[in-house]
């Protein structure tokens, strides 16, 4: 337990290492912005260096946009998911400080690709390792919890004003660039864990008893339960079918891994739910 902990630690210690490169030597210098609350703190950094008699590092406001919403997730949210994601915004915010801004490639187009990619990379290690990067992550838990609806209409938005405010104050060119690095950070997220808010488990297995009680356990989620039998062996088995939200895929891995790590586990994206699904 101590080892899978000291684990999640370095991963999340990575990400916000990451995170931090992506920013100071790619998108920052380019004037491309990131997506959520690391965009927001770097678009609102630009503005005041731009037009205010002073300035205020990416790093320290987004430290500063983060606080609030680390308090609502601890009450809201649960203690362990908040925890992890506020180290994971405290390590960026440190690696933002220490990193220096430095303009690796003049080419815009390179900049945002390569800053997508390598913050997503961040992003996704900490999301398939059980924490997030804070911000919009916590906002979405929140969400989800009082009304069960899709999320992704709050980062569009929230993106999208992203978009248009760089857009209108730096130029056209810097926002379409800014898509970019929207776009292939979503796919890169999506290849490594994924973006998508519910997910179907379907879990194949000669121990459904010891299995469920585990999962019930750890995550109180509604199990349907199904007769199964191997096409090749001809072996009796039971296919267990849940839907968890993506912040729980993690622990539902480890848990089939624990129980039945022969157990054949077929994930799925969910479009929709329609009937009881636990939100608190």
């Amino acid at each position: 337990m101590v080892w899978l902990e000291t684990k999640k630690i370095i991963i999340v210690v990575i990400g916000a290492f990451l995170n931090a490169l992506s920013l100071n030597f790619f998108l920052i210098p380019a004037n491309v912005y990131a997506s959520g609350f690391t965009g927001i703190a770097q678009l609102v950094s630009s503005i005041l260096g731009a037009f205010a008699p002073f300035n205020i590092s990416t790093g320290i406001l987004l430290l500063l946009l983060n606080i609030p919403v680390t308090i609502l997730g601890w009450m809201k949210v649960g203690k362990s998911f908040t925890l992890y994601s506020f180290i994971s915004v405290l390590l960026s915010s440190f690696f933002l400080e220490i990193i220096p801004v430095k303009e690796v490639s003049s080419d815009i187009l390179l900049n945002a690709v390569f800053g997508g990619v390598i913050a997503a990379i961040g992003v996704g290690l900490t999301l398939k390792w059980g924490a997030s990067t804070g911000g919009m992550d916590i906002i979405a838990m929140v969400l989800s919890r009082m009304k069960d609806r899709p999320v992704g209409t709050y980062f569009f938005t929230l993106n999208g004003i992203i978009i248009m405010t760089a857009g209108f104050v730096f130029g056209w060119e810097n926002a379409l660039y800014t898509l970019v690095a929207l776009y292939v950070s979503t796919r890169v997220i999506d290849a490594i864990h994924t973006r998508h808010e519910k997910l179907t488990a379907m879990i194949v297995t000669k121990k459904s008893d010891e299995l469920k009680k585990a999962i019930h356990d750890k995550l109180v989620r509604g199990i349907t339960l199904l007769p199964a039998k191997g096409a090749f062996s001809g072996e009796e088995k039971e296919m267990l079918i849940i839907v968890v939200t993506r912040y729980e895929l993690y622990d539902l891995e480890h848990i089939i891994k624990e129980v039945d790590p022969h157990a054949f586990t077929n994930i799925v994206e969910t479009a929709g739910i329609f009937g009881f699904f636990r939100r608190e």
